[in-house]
């Protein structure tokens, strides 16, 4: 089964995708700013180029016609703008608004120092009308200068001014394309939305040298404001809108996901809760469907926590019926009694009061003993390893001789050398005083015991292991697998108690030992193995 998905990632997804939608649009806005400047700028190197090719040709004729040399008229181009190849020379917009410098405002041309060139005046007179029919379509501003940046056809009206300090004029002279941009200030009002240039801050230029083998005969110097992002998106409002709409359900979808992955588990974990609060009996069961690992690891936990309290609840239902019982025979023997000794104490003889005396004495000491055995219970159930160990052949001399003093006859056999076990010496006298007294009441009159005690190799560590054997009448099938069950006896008339195994159980237990039982006709053997120091 493959492991769900952390919280953490979920959220990180989420968070992410929230974060994304407004870079993404910043992004895309960004990105059609730039589409915007670059489709102005390759449609001014697309009107240059023409506007050159048609003054070169004007300019040669002029040239021709007066009898001068074009290999020398203008200045020689700079060799590093020489063409590498005459048949194609593309020039590619490049404008990046936020990579490129924004020059300053272009100021107003100044006259020039000296008239423009003759041939040059002529060539730029022819084209000029070209340039005003065409700006009313473009909508661009278009100078051409002679070779020494002096203004022979405009579609502006400036005529015999200079344009040799601008730097894009002074680069195109040298015979280089130049593309910049350069801060629009006005002073006007916003203007309307339908406004083409929406009030674009910056405007481009873009200067084209015009170049004849390897002499540069001027330069045409183009420029426009592109049109403005705002403007764009203006005209593109439907697919905004659309577009608007879909960020709309992306972010629905990412609540429903959220909704999905953590609020509907975390409900369900909460309805749950409230029914094991009411007492449901297996109302907390792992969620089918727990998305995410952290949920899913709640899920386990809450529904490990529920079973094990309705195991308790059980056990002390259980427990309480069974005490209950336990309590309830004495009680009732001793009130009887009582009430027998109160109505007819005087017409008793002695030896009836005697007896009744020796009732009273024998409930109450079964009394006692099940007070001591279920605190000697409670403590097995709490009891934790505290790396405390004990001699295990002295605690087993010892109790051997104790069950010897009661009557019960013991044949011992314990390894030389057999060590420490790794308990407590309370512990283990609680363990083996219990598991003589078990078979001195299950084993009848006249049972003989055996107890053997040897040092065994473990996994990993070694065991202690201790047998005790007796010749009694052994245990049914149908109880063998009873005898650990707490209050289970067959000897309750010689004073048992059930308790005794579900204590050494508990005690060899909790100390990470081991306990088997095995019984057939000829007696019944119970072995323990205890971790050894």
């Amino acid at each position: 089964m493959r492991s769900p998905p952390r919280l953490r990632v979920v959220l990180l997804v989420v968070n992410l995708a929230i974060l994304l939608l407004p870079l993404g649009g910043v992004a895309l806005l960004r990105l059609h700013e730039t589409t915007l400047l670059r489709q102005t700028e390759s449609e001014l190197i697309a009107q240059a180029a023409f506007v050159r090719a048609a003054y070169r040709l004007k300019l040669g004729e002029v040239l021709r016609e007066r009898g001068v040399d074009p290999a020398t008229y203008g200045a020689a181009i700079d060799p590093a703008f020489l063409p590498g190849d005459v048949e194609i020379q593309p020039i590619l917009p490049q404008l990046d608004r936020a990579a490129d410098p924004i020059l300053p405002s272009a100021p107003d041309p100044p006259a020039a120092a000296e008239a423009a060139d003759g041939a040059a005046q002529v060539a730029g007179a022819a084209v000029t009308e070209v340039l005003l029919d065409a700006k009313r379509t473009t909508l661009a501003g278009m100078r051409i200068v002679d070779p020494k940046g002096t203004i022979v056809g405009t579609s502006r009206g400036e005529l015999g001014l200079s344009l040799a300090d601008r730097e894009e004029v002074r680069r195109a002279l040298r015979g280089e394309p130049v593309r910049v941009m350069r801060a629009r200030i006005s002073d006007e009002p916003s203007p309307p939305l339908e406004s083409i240039s929406r009030g674009t801050r910056v405007r481009v230029f873009v200067a084209l040298p015009v170049i004849e083998g390897d002499r540069v005969w001027g330069a045409v110097l183009m420029s426009r404001t592109p049109v403005d992002a705002g403007k764009a998106l203006y005209e593109i409002r439907g697919y905004l809108i659309t577009a608007a709409v879909a960020v709309l359900l992306v972010v629905l979808l990412v609540s429903l996901f959220t909704s999905f992955t953590i609020v509907r588990p975390v409900q369900a974990l909460i309805a749950q809760s409230a029914r094991v609060t009411r007492g449901e009996r297996g109302a907390a069961r792992e969620l089918e469907s727990p998305v995410t690992h952290e949920v899913a690891q709640l899920s386990r936990a809450i529904a490990e926590m529920a079973a094990a309290l309705e195991q308790r609840a059980a056990y002390i239902d259980t427990f309480a019926s069974n005490v209950s019982h336990e309590f309830k025979t004495p009680l009732t023997s001793i009130r009887g009694t009582v009430e027998l000794l109160r109505d007819h104490l005087d017409e008793m003889t002695e030896g009836e009061r005697s007896r009744f005396l020796e009732n009273l004495e024998a409930d109450a000491e079964r009394l006692g003993r099940l007070v001591g055995r279920l605190l000697e219970l409670a403590r097995a159930d709490v009891v934790r390893p505290r790396g405390e160990a004990s001699e295990a052949a002295e605690v087993i001399e010892a109790q051997v001789s104790r069950a010897r003093a009661g009557g019960l006859e013991v044949a011992v056999e314990v390894e030389e050398g057999l060590g420490q076990a790794r308990v407590g010496r309370e512990v283990l006298e609680s363990i083996l005083h219990n598991l003589l007294d078990n078979a001195r009441q299950h084993g009848g009159q006249g049972v003989q015991v055996a107890l053997s005690a040897r040092r065994v190799g473990g996994v990993g560590e070694a065991l202690i292991e201790i047998e005790v054997r007796d010749n009694g009448p052994g245990i049914s099938p149908a109880n063998l697998a009873r005898v650990f069950d707490r209050f289970f006896t067959t000897a309750r008339s010689s004073g048992g108690s059930g308790l005794g195994l579900s204590i050494v159980k508990a005690l060899i237990e909790a100390h990470r030992g081991e306990i088997a039982l095995e019984s057939d006709g000829g007696g019944t053997t119970i072995r323990v193995r205890l971790p050894a120091n």
